[in-house]
């Protein structure tokens, strides 16, 4: 059975008090932090970018999971590959993805591929031997606190095929609309970091509390 890694978002923390909220997912047993950086062109949200990176790479030593939702991705990555463990890009953003994946490995991060809900796997098979995480995107990218789209968790599954029967050892991120409810369904699909915004970020519980029963939840479904 694949260990799942917990990788709370800040898109729906306190901005107010970030530092703070960093620290409680480190505390709380996060295993990696997810940095949603929106340009406002390849999604309609603009969120943050390599300064507020850098800060935040002051106050934790959990490893960053960088996803970069901007246009020509190929232009940025250069900013935050010496910062994260992983650097993820969208195939949709680029003309020449292996290229830009290229540039992140060279730059000393992980690379990470990711795939919005209506491209498919197709577009990278070509690709598979060149990463390290593929991301799928199980709701429509640019806002936190969204529903998961149940029929992404069938294209999981179809990765995880594609991946173990063709030899590639790369993880299986998925993004969006990650719950207590559908945490172990998303692992059972062939997940192996599960990305958590609204469902470890809010006021019904603490972060620490909220990461466990995440984790209760994994537990008892495997």
């Amino acid at each position: 059975m694949r260990t799942v890694q917990l990788a709370p978002s800040i898109l729906t923390a306190d901005f107010s008090r970030l530092a703070e909220e960093v620290r409680a997912a480190e505390e709380g047993g996060a295993d990696l932090l997810h940095l949603d950086v929106m340009d406002g062109r390849f999604v309609p949200n603009i969120t943050f970018g390599h300064a507020l990176v850098e800060a935040l790479r002051k106050v934790t030593s959990l490893p960053f999971d960088i996803h970069l939702m901007v246009a020509e991705p190929e232009r940025q990555v250069g900013f935050y590959t010496e910062a994260a463990k992983t650097v993820n890009v969208h195939v949709e953003a680029t003309d020449h993805i292996n290229r830009v994946l290229d540039s992140i490995r060279k730059g000393g991060a992980e690379a990470g591929v990711c795939l919005n809900p209506g491209t498919p796997l197709a577009a990278i098979e070509e690709s598979l031997g060149e990463v390290d995480q593929v991301m799928v995107m199980t709701i429509n990218p640019g806002w936190g606190g969204q529903k998961l789209i149940p029929a992404q968790l069938e294209k999981v599954s179809r990765l995880r095929t594609l991946l173990d029967e063709g030899g590639h050892a790369a993880r299986i991120e998925v993004d969006g609309g990650v719950k207590v409810e559908n945490a172990a369904t998303c692992a059972a699909a062939g997940a192996d970091v599960l990305v958590c915004g609204s469902s470890v970020y809010n006021d019904r519980s603490s972060v620490a509390e909220n990461l466990a029963s995440l984790r209760a939840a994994l537990a008892k479904g495997s």
